[in-house]
């Protein structure tokens, strides 16, 4: 029992069946038989050799829409490899976009990847089961973390592919390589990011007391900009170093309407107005831990305005539950199972 598992896995029902033993196989049959999706995110051929490959779901279930997650997707060289999250993210190139320009690529301490491929499994299974609602067909999804991973390069393989190769994207450390100024800039105290686009270059100019810089025709384009980055970093910091706190020189770029953020810690995100107002930041308790702090539901939907008490499950605490509202098992059938192994189950606290 950890945060991590409460935070995974609040409002999830728990049923632990063994399904390499063939009366547990027959349970996850009868289930899929009821569902409308299955997921699944083994290593490509694993739940096909447990019985439960696509083509035998679907003969169990017709309009059964069924999503396998895995790290490199269920075909090509590298399906049958192991990953997690940042293979596949080196492997999508965005750990080379990471880290210091004259240094090694660092990788950002986050499960970035892993997150992206649950959103986009996500949204496939909606618009599949809006599909299966409009022509009464299931279908297979293929969710993938270097699939996922890769289509979060917003600019870099078009300019590589576009420039037919002269244009090599590589990592800029704090700077943008190819927007400017856009970045991170040393404060009195702390970092703060920056963004002024080519139309917020003019008012930037003027909020930091040198609109002259607008029109200077060192500094006049993005493309002049982005060959003089050191200077144009030099300038900003210099002005920032020359206000009265870190929170004067955000107000001053808030109101000129530049984008503009404090670098936050952990801490400092954890309790930030912002965050705890809409409950980005929510506090739920645990049978277990008691109280803590977790992301909150970054979705946000109008018939359901309230946030759900939900509970993290202990292992199995669900199988009667389940096994009797859905396959019509009796309590005393559930605790056969239990004694057989079929079922296993957490000790309750």
């Amino acid at each position: 029992r950890s945060a991590y598992h409460v935070q995974q896995n609040r409002g999830k029902k728990s049923l632990c069946v063994d399904v390499k033993n063939p009366k547990g196989r027959e349970i996850l049959k009868s289930l899929i038989e009821k569902v409308d999706v299955v997921i699944e995110n083994y290593a490509p051929g694993a739940i096909a050799r447990l019985g439960f490959d696509y083509q035998t779901v679907r003969q169990i279930n017709p309009r059964v829409v069924m999503c396998s997650m895995s790290a490199f997707g269920q075909t090509g060289p590298l399906a049958n490899l192991p990953g997690y999250d940042y293979i596949a993210q080196a492997y999508a190139g965005v750990t080379h976009m990471i880290g210091d320009p004259n240094g090694a690529p660092s990788f950002p301490m986050l499960g970035l990847g892993d997150v992206s491929t649950g959103v986009h499994a996500a949204a496939a299974i909606g618009y599949a089961l809006l599909y299966r609602e409009r022509t009464g067909k299931g279908q297979y999804l293929d969710i993938s973390l270097l699939d996922s991973y890769f289509h979060c390069h917003e600019i870099n393989v078009q300019m590589y592919s576009a420039s037919k190769g002269e244009f090599q994207p590589k990592r800029s450390g704090s700077q943008h390589y190819a927007v400017c100024p856009i970045g991170l800039f040393k404060g009195k105290e702390k970092y703060m990011f920056i963004i002024a686009l080519e139309h917020q270059w003019p008012p930037l100019c003027k909020a930091i007391g040198h609109p002259e810089l607008a029109t200077d025709p060192r500094y006049d384009t993005n493309a002049k900009r982005t060959e003089r980055i050191p200077e144009v970093v030099e300038i900003i910091e210099s002005w920032l170093t020359s206000t009265s706190s870190d929170e004067e020189a955000i107000r001053i770029l808030e109101e000129a309407r530049i984008p503009v953020a404090p670098v936050l810690s952990i801490e400092e995100a954890v309790n930030h107005p912002h965050l705890q107002q809409r409950r980005t930041v929510r506090r739920v308790g645990d049978r277990v831990l008691g109280e803590l702090d977790i992301p909150g539901m970054p979705l946000r939907f109008s018939e359901f305005p309230q946030d759900l008490t939900l509970e993290a499950p202990f292992l199995g605490e669900h199988n009667e539950e389940i096994l009797g509202q859905h396959l019509g098992y009796s309590p005393e059938q559930v605790d056969e199972l239990e004694k057989q192994g079929i079922l296993k189950r957490e000790p309750m606290p």
